[in-house]
């Protein structure tokens, strides 16, 4: 199965990537590799907002993070042209806007790493940094950034 297909059978229509809101580009290819700048996290259109550990669960976290997920993936797609020259995800970093006394960093990251397993089979199983951080652009819950190794021709 390809990338969209496991898409498809998960019921995601990826959307169009969501142009930056300051002075960078939505991703940077050098050699074999692309990183996509870091996404918030979007609900209905508009900045998912809150503070783990205080507004929103772990779980309404970790679904904060499939979304972003879904959204660094169109990003990827318009990087390469097709999700299928893929060849790895090497890494993601996962921000997550929480309390001082917050731990649960890794379960809201597994909303985007369990997705991209799911998406890119033995590809997507990537390195991850979970880290809390005391805010994100505009109050957002989580931030993701994403490092993938693409074959030659994308």
């Amino acid at each position: 199965m390809t990338p969209y297909d496991r898409l498809k059978a998960l019921g995601i229509t990826l959307p169009e990537p969501v142009a930056p809101v300051a002075a960078f580009v939505p991703f940077v290819r050098t050699g074999n590799l692309v990183f996509v700048s870091g996404h918030i996290a979007r609900k209905d259109g508009k900045p998912w907002r809150g503070q783990l550990g205080a507004e929103l669960t772990p779980e309404e976290g970790r679904d904060a993070a499939r979304n972003v997920a879904i959204d660094l993936m169109a990003t990827l797609h318009a990087a390469t042209g097709d999700l299928g020259r893929v060849t790895r995800i090497v890494k993601l970093l996962v921000l997550v806007n929480c309390t001082s006394v917050f731990t649960e960093q890794p379960k809201v990251a597994d909303g985007a790493s369990t997705l991209i397993r799911e998406v890119f089979g033995a590809a997507g199983e990537h390195a991850r940094s979970a880290v809390g951080v005391a805010q994100l652009p505009l109050g957002s819950c989580v931030e993701i950034e994403l490092i993938a190794e693409v074959r030659d021709g994308a």
